[in-house]
């Protein structure tokens, strides 16, 4: 099996990559940006004509699309969220049309969500920001093509790697660099905005299941953990792992974002139903392997 994987880069893209590396006879190609690539790739500026000499090229039985932009101005977000996906199934009808499309969607998408329900993939989806809307436009590009595709609608993703761009990142390097000084202090925005953390492992199992499972996928599927916990439960789970000995202050004003979305979940039961697919990594295990992850060279064991 010849599998196309954009975007392994990335954080989800790199998990990803190394699970598919790892199924039997598959044989996984990386496409980007990046010198090392093995297909030169640029979801946000090249045409479908040229996307389809490469996937041509490439001759993939599937294809994964991690590719994405979590920040940046609106018309950055636009180009690689829903330009980028738009152009390439442009590409895969006109070169590989028998291919499957597994594209990385977020949860984002939904937009608000009504505290203590799961969000289904049958619900209205109703984006607050540039980045939910332009990965709305993504999976509408993916999901009205035609093609054998899936869009997976990802959580809050979590665990080892972790970028420092975002939260359990951020905070991991935070409390890295205040280590067991009780004098520390940790000044934060408003951590009560409640989130589905899923496990980055997680989330490259259910793409390997997405890529493998026989027969038609439903459009969309949630890949999430379908639990909302606070972030300041993330905060404190990666502070007691830390050790940190010092004090965490919230400023009632927080994120646009947070006070825009205060409450995230996903409802998981059709992953399950079509992939046979349920997160087994809860919250505190992806906690520590993200701070196992971070230590200092010499220091880390197996």
């Amino acid at each position: 099996m010849r599998i196309l994987v954009l975007g392994r880069t990335g954080y989800l893209g790199a998990h990803v990559d190394d699970r598919l590396r790892a199924l039997p006879g598959a044989r996984v190609f990386d496409g980007g940006r990046s010198p090392g690539a093995d297909f030169g790739i640029d979801l946000a500026a090249d045409r479908p004509e040229r996307l389809a000499d490469v996937l041509a090229a490439a001759a993939p039985d599937a294809v994964v699309n991690c590719a994405g932009a979590t920040g940046g101005d609106a018309v950055t977000l636009a180009e690689v969220n829903a330009r980028g996906p738009a152009a390439l199934c442009a590409a895969l009808r006109q070169a590989a049309p028998a291919a499957r499309l597994v594209h990385l969607g977020s949860a984002a998408e939904y937009g608000p969500g009504t505290p203590g329900t799961r969000v289904a993939e049958s619900d209205t989806a109703c984006p607050v920001t540039p980045y939910g809307a332009t990965k709305l436009a993504g999976t509408v590009a993916v999901t009205a093509c035609g093609l054998d595709g899936v869009v997976l609608r990802v959580g809050n993703p979590v665990g080892p790697g972790a970028p420092a761009g975002g939260l359990p990142g951020r905070i991991t390097a935070l409390l890295r660099e205040a280590g067991t000084d009780p004098g520390a202090v940790l000044r934060l925005g408003d951590l009560s905005a409640h989130r589905d953390f899923v496990d980055v492992r997680d989330v490259a199992r259910a793409v390997e299941l997405a890529v493998t499972a026989p027969g038609p996928l439903p459009p969309v599927l949630n890949i999430g953990a379908g639990r909302a916990v606070p972030v300041r439960e993330l905060v404190r789970g990666l502070a007691g792992r830390a050790g940190f000995r010092g004090r965490i202050e919230e400023e009632a004003a927080g994120s646009a974002r947070s006070a825009q979305v205060s409450w995230q979940c996903s409802d998981i039961t059709a992953a399950g139903e079509a992939l046979g697919w349920h997160p087994v990594h809860g919250l505190g295990d992806s906690l520590a392997a993200l701070w196992a992850a971070t230590a200092p060279a010499g220091t880390r064991t197996p």
